[in-house]
């Protein structure tokens, strides 16, 4: 059971999660938290700050986060004499404040000590929930993350180190589990071998919960967030939208990729490898099934399971007549996204001249430089992504027909059929997008 930033965010998130795992703990689980909302964005803040020879600001910036931990301490336990997470605040507090003094010092490489200060979101929330379950009469244990998964030394965005991984957690958890104990650790943190603290990139609460899971042979991942699964597209545009039943992993990628944000698709893989569920539910509505992501998943009756899109998209059009069988053009278009690290989403060729497009590039002024020895370009701005979601794309005859027919009166200007066959791709005016979801939405769904 993973519980993201909004789920541990107040003292009502901390009741609800209390009330969400004791009517599970017949289950058998193991809890991974996030940090509480804000805090991790709080603590890099205070690194750069401290980084910038701002020491005194950068302590200070964090008291009202702290405050936030000791309201909930307060709440909880009312009598300082139970108050046990209350020396493990002060003590993280110090040993925060000696971190950040060596940020400003450079006594140690700053992406090691980044990741050092930032790990305390996750440290601090672990073990306030393991104090607030135990005093609900759950049986919680803290377990530092850092003795169970083991990292390589890339701070900020560590990869697992697999074996060492599973046998480790293996060892620290199973005895507690067997035990009738409920572990509960934080996501996102690690260690390299050396027993430095490693983070493990976006999405790295998912990503923690998935490997624990895989490593346990666990029935079931949940992961509970602040919304109720994966909808059918994004409810502020089509106030009918609802919760997605079943996705596959394939689906559940595609829609990821292109914007919706419930799930990171490589945080869940290691679940999914192992054919383990994974399922998403909202701590609020925790009587709600919420959307079930597995290997593979059944075709719904329509064929379509959700519509996602991305706004403030730029195209790109290189024209050059030496394109027209032109062996490697293509090639040396890539190598400037590539040389860039420059993502493509969409991409439509001609004889002589290729479109795609860009998500809020930063740097496209040199990609624009770059692209000119190659052709002709022009820059465009104000324009969305759509991308229809579905495993009956795949296989069902005149589907990508019936799309346009939907939406004829307005103009698409690019349009991908995904490589994995499950998402219909197109590009529209910025303007026109929320009605081309609506329309859509209302002939699928």
């Amino acid at each position: 059971m993973k519980f993201g930033g909004t789920s541990v965010g107040d003292v009502a998130a901390f009741e609800r999660v209390c009330g969400i795992v004791s009517r599970q703990v017949d289950k058998r689980p193991v809890v991974v938290a996030s940090a509480m909302t804000k805090v991790t964005d709080a603590l890099l803040a205070a690194f750069e700050m401290a980084r910038k020879n701002d020491l005194e600001g950068s302590v200070a910036s964090l008291e009202p986060h702290f405050e936030r931990h000791v309201e909930i301490t307060q709440a909880f336990f009312p009598d300082d004499a139970e108050n046990v997470f209350h020396n493990e605040l002060l003590l993280a507090r110090g040993e925060i404040k000696d971190l950040l003094t060596r940020a400003a010092r450079r006594s140690l490489p700053l992406q090691m000590l980044k990741d050092a200060i930032v790990s305390y979101g996750e440290q601090l929330s672990s073990r306030l929930l393991a104090e607030v379950l135990k005093s609900r009469g759950i049986p919680a244990r803290t377990v530092d993350s850092r003795r169970l998964i083991v990292t390589d030394d890339e701070f900020g965005a560590a990869q697992p180190i697999i074996e060492e991984t599973n046998e480790l957690i293996g060892l620290e958890l199973e005895p507690l589990i067997n035990a009738g104990e409920v572990p509960v650790l934080g996501g996102f943190i690690a260690a390299n071998r050396g027993g430095e603290t490693t983070t493990l990139g976006r999405g790295g609460s998912d990503y923690s919960a998935a490997i624990v899971a895989a490593a346990l042979h666990a029935s079931e991942l949940q992961i509970w967030t602040d919304v109720t699964g994966v909808m059918t597209c994004d409810p502020r545009i089509c106030s009918d939208a609802s919760t997605v039943p079943v996705l596959s992993y394939e689906e559940a990628a595609e829609l990821a990729y292109f914007g919706a944000k419930v799930l990171h698709p490589k945080t869940i893989k290691p679940a999914v490898d192992n054919a383990i569920p994974v399922r998403v539910c909202n701590t609020s509505e925790p009587e709600v099934t919420g959307t079930m992501v597995l290997a593979s998943s059944a075709e719904t009756e329509n064929k379509i399971k959700s519509i996602a899109h991305k706004s403030n998209i730029t195209i790109l059009r290189i024209t050059s007549a030496r394109m027209l069988g032109a062996y490697g053009f293509m090639s040396a278009v890539f190598q400037v996204f590539d040389r860039h690290r420059t993502v493509i989403d969409v991409i439509s060729t001609s004889e002589v001249s290729v479109a795609l497009t860009l998500d809020k590039p930063d740097n496209i002024e040199k990609v624009v430089e770059d692209l000119s020895r190659i052709g002709d370009v022009e820059v465009e701005g104000g324009y969305a992504v759509i991308c229809v979601v579905g495993e009956g794309l795949r296989a069902s005859t005149g589907l990508a027909a019936k799309i346009f027919k939907t939406i004829e009166d307005i103009h698409v200007e690019l349009v991908s059929h995904g490589a994995s066959a499950v998402n219909l791709t197109f590009v529209v005016k910025d303007a026109d997008a929320p009605d081309v979801i609506r329309k859509l939405h209302k002939e699928f769904f």
